[in-house]
């Protein structure tokens, strides 16, 4: 299926659009995530939907933890997509996140041309030091060559700087990169994008402006109860309830790292081991650590917990 899309320079573009991954109803989204095991509400549901119908980006903001890389990865799995993940960092370059040459590759070409007798006869192709058989292809670069369903996700955005960011923006508005040596390489299959951020700095207008917004908090009380269940095997309900609870009080807390939904996983996983069927105080203290991984949130929780009556 063909679709045409407006490119932030007012141009329309065809694309290919793979009608078996796109969801006809934020619903199907949502049932098609319950499938693997992620359950998004209502709110995430919508936006994955319009990311697909509307050929644009998720930028999907919040505190570490609450899910976001995991609905990239679940995206991929229910839509029986590659996932190429491009994880951002201080330094992040073009080289690391677009494409470099492999210039040892170059200098062994260049070797061996030279060691040729003069008038000798080869049937070899004659290559040029730029050819795509020097071309080192990165994660954006690839997900945007790729002629299979893909989802390109890129983690923690809001690690590379303001510079940094530029190099984001064609790929996220027209679906190609530039390579000066070969030319323009556009998308013929457009990849599913989702990019993540912990807000540890603001992000430009530039790259906002070219994505749909997702904000992912952590869940409520209620939720997060159904996420243990469906993700712990074997935990009774009763079970994942309180380690729901306990995990929202912990929450409350002025702690410097709070609890994540995959830490949270991680303790109801370690009570299923431990065949703890009720949380007493002394369980809860002793798997502490299984949920703080700092030792003076560690002692605020455990002087807290001690005055709070259970």
């Amino acid at each position: 299926m063909i679709e045409k899309v407006w490119t932030e320079k007012g141009e329309m573009k065809a694309l290919e659009v793979d009608p078996d991954n796109v969801f006809s109803t934020a619903e199907e989204v949502g049932d098609a995530l319950r499938t693997v095991g992620y359950l998004a509400d209502d709110r995430i549901a919508q936006a994955v939907h319009l990311g697909y119908r509307l050929q644009k980006p998720v930028l999907v903001e919040g505190p570490a933890g609450t899910g976001k890389t995991e609905l990239a990865k679940s995206v991929a799995l229910a839509t029986n997509s590659q996932l190429i993940r491009l994880q951002c960092y201080e330094g992040l370059d073009e080289s690391k996140a677009l494409y470099e040459w492999d210039y040892r590759k170059q200098l062994l070409h260049l070797q061996a041309r030279g060691q040729k007798e003069p008038g000798s006869i080869t049937t070899e192709p004659e290559l040029d030091l730029f050819d795509e058989y020097f071309l080192l292809t990165r994660p954006l670069l690839k997900a945007i060559r790729s002629t299979d369903s893909v989802v390109l996700l890129i983690d923690e955005v809001d690690r590379i700087d303001v510079q940094t960011e530029a190099l984001l923006l064609e790929v996220l508005s027209e679906y190609q990169v530039s390579i000066p040596e070969l030319g323009t390489v556009t998308a013929t299959r457009i990849p599913a994008v989702f990019l993540t951020s912990n807000n540890s700095r603001d992000l430009s207008d530039a790259l906002k402006r070219r994505c749909l917004y997702l904000n992912i908090d952590y869940p409520s009380a209620e939720r997060e109860r159904d996420i243990i269940a469906a993700r712990v095997p074997g935990i009774s309900l009763q079970l994942a309830e309180t380690v729901s609870e306990v995990i929202r009080s912990l929450r409350s807390m002025n702690l410097s790292k709070k609890p994540s939904i995959s830490e949270t996983l991680d303790w109801a996983r370690t009570l299923t081991i431990l065949n703890v069927d009720e949380v007493s105080s002394d369980v809860l203290l002793d798997t502490l650590p299984v949920l703080l991984k700092n030792q003076s949130d560690i002692a605020l929780a455990t002087k807290e917990l001690a005055e709070t009556p259970r």
